[in-house]
């Protein structure tokens, strides 16, 4: 493992690693223990889209290792400018002992991590969110116990996390239904890809998708660069609400994931978000944890 550009690049057991060093990581910082195991480190954190949660638990990260983060501004770096991105790459591997960026193009952070000889993390593209993953994934062991035999439901847009959760969920041995309107399902080859190794099921049948559900899963129906889109996605995704009426089809004990930002009122009440907000700020916390252990384990720190 010498990047992290999509979780499809990760086999099951490398999965399962990076979970069990988050619980390690985690475990550590609440007990006193942490320990520098990126001492001395830099991580250059380029953005091209603008971040809460990516920013702050990855500059936080590092630090909690013993590193230091870089903030580098899309706009303001020369790759902004035109600079190809094997040339950034290139000098970049010659500062800092590690990369994570967050842009639109997934083909932008193959092409930074094809002539990089340092680890590129992606922090999220368009087509895939795969720290994001990480974390839902740990939060599921946490509350679960462990995911076999476990439903996970995805309701709302065929977007870069139901792309990554499909790729989560069939690794993990879970069952993963995804409804999302017509013409908004997850990319082609990761269906195929899933449904070939694993239960999935695309729909757009709320009610079906949510029967039975261990799991229950939301993202905002526009992300970043959908503006535009925002009235016409409302029109297009009246109904898929994760709200009390749904939750009812879903199992008495089933939790709720929400990669934030939410929008109380569209893809997920307020009534649902509150009664299950321990879930959803363990989850957003937890992106601090597994993206520890992703930089420990590709920038030389605990093997």
């Amino acid at each position: 493992m010498k990047h992290l550009l999509k979780l499809g690049d990760l086999s099951s057991r490398e999965i399962t690693d990076i979970l069990n060093l988050a619980d390690q990581l985690k475990f550590e910082k609440y007990h006193g223990e942490r320990k520098p195991y990126l001492g001395g480190k830099t991580l250059g954190m380029i953005f091209t889209k603008a971040s809460t949660r990516t920013r702050v638990s990855f500059e936080v990260g590092m630090y909690q290792l013993g590193g230091n983060a870089l903030f580098l501004s899309g706009s303001e770096m020369q790759i902004g400018r035109g600079e190809p991105a094997e040339d950034t790459a290139r000098v970049l591997s010659k500062y800092l002992d590690g990369i994570m960026i967050r842009t639109y193009k997934q083909s932008e952070v193959e092409k930074l991590a094809e002539f990089s000889d340092i680890p590129v993390i992606n922090g999220l593209t368009d087509y895939c969110h795969p720290c994001q993953v990480l974390a839902d994934l740990m939060t599921i062991r946490e509350r679960k116990g462990s995911f076999k035999g476990k439903k996970l439901t995805f309701i709302g847009d065929g977007n870069n996390m139901a792309n990554s959760l499909i790729v989560g969920a069939v690794k993990t041995g879970m069952e993963i239904a995804v409804a999302c309107p017509k013409g908004y399902e997850p990319d082609a080859e990761i269906i195929k890809w899933g449904t070939q190794n694993g239960k999935v099921t695309i729909t757009d049948d709320v009610k079906a998708a949510a029967e039975g559900a261990d799991v229950m899963y939301t993202d905002v129906w526009a992300s970043m660069g959908q503006e535009g889109e925002a009235e016409l996605r409302k029109q297009k995704f009246k109904g898929f609400c994760i709200d009390s009426e749904l939750m009812k089809l879903a199992k008495k004990d089933a939790m709720v994931l929400h990669c934030l930002p939410a929008h109380r009122g569209e893809e997920i009440t307020a009534e649902v978000l509150e009664a299950h907000a321990d879930e959803i700020f363990a989850e957003a916390e937890n992106r601090l944890h597994a993206q520890k252990a992703v930089m420990v384990t590709l920038m030389g720190g605990k093997k």
